[in-house]
């Protein structure tokens, strides 16, 4: 099956690879993020052996190592994964080198919106657990950077006399649940979460996303986009915004590896009662 190429993954390990260099420098933001998303394990009363990390800075296999968890990190950018000091493997998340059922977790942290074919991905992660494993995901989501993508359009269309793409297309949260259907996983549950950051300034803004490998990787790079006339601007328009403030909106999805050990829905009349005599009871 063709998959439209959005993002260039060649593109995006360099940008990765470059992060590594500031990878202290924006932890704060990621450890926020990534609390969010363990305390989703914490709520769950069950115990994992064998765990995969994807996205490999390192945030949750510290987390799964302190509770006795055997995790494997892996990342597309081995200078990125090294930083971490456990257990490692440098792999295209595009195409998972795994076995089936050999994961009782997989924990994807912030890296899932830069691939092309993401339902085959999850198709790939759902393979690899353990039937009654579970699958653990953080992906950005809309309205993530809307004051970035507005600012660019309307100096774009004043300039150039068209948008032109800049920043990762992003899925809403309706979106995640769709695909977390079509990939076949057993009770999932797509929770948002939100974290506030206020920039003094916008050229704070754009180094926190080259430090953070989260600039442009798409397929239709504009080179022009390195005009000074042009950033110029777009650093002046977002100017006005002071302090600018932005809203980094992230989904968490949850999911389990299909079972028949775990709760079944009822199909149609199997119910001992119906709805009206429900509520007529209540």
């Amino acid at each position: 099956m063709n998959v439209p190429l959005l993002f260039n993954r060649s593109l995006l390990k360099l940008h990765r690879d470059r992060s590594v260099l500031y990878h202290f420098e924006i932890q704060d933001i990621f450890q926020q993020c990534t609390d969010r998303l363990l305390e989703r394990l914490d709520d769950i009363n069950r115990s994992f052996e064998f765990a995969l990390e994807i996205g490999g800075r390192g945030y949750v296999s510290s987390y799964l190592k302190n509770r006795k968890i055997k995790v494997i990190s892996a990342d597309l950018s081995a200078d990125l994964v090294s930083i971490n000091v456990n257990s490692k493997i440098c792999m295209d998340e595009e195409f998972l080198p795994f076995k089936s059922g050999c994961f009782d977790l997989v924990i994807a942290n912030f890296n899932l919106h830069w691939i092309n074919d993401l339902p085959g991905t999850l198709l790939q992660i759902r393979r690899i657990l353990k039937p009654d494993g579970l699958f653990l995901a953080a992906i950005p989501i809309l309205p993530t950077l809307s004051l970035l993508r507005t600012v660019m359009a309307e100096v774009e269309m004043e300039y150039c006399g068209a948008v032109l793409p800049h920043i990762s297309p992003l899925p809403d949260l309706r979106s995640c649940a769709s695909l977390m259907q079509r990939a076949g996983f057993a009770l999932p549950t797509i929770d948002k979460e939100a974290i506030e950051i206020v920039y003094r300034s916008s050229l704070a803004l754009f180094r926190d996303l080259r430090w953070a490998g989260e600039t442009n990787s798409l397929q239709m790079h504009q080179a022009y986009f390195a005009k000074k006339t042009l950033f110029a601007e777009f650093i002046a328009r977002l100017e006005t915004f002071k302090p600018i403030k932005v809203d980094i909106n992230f989904a968490i999805l949850t999911g389990w590896s299909p079972d028949a050990s775990q709760p079944q829905p009822l199909k149609p009349g199997q119910f001992k009662m119906s709805l009206e005599e429900a509520l007529r009871n209540k």
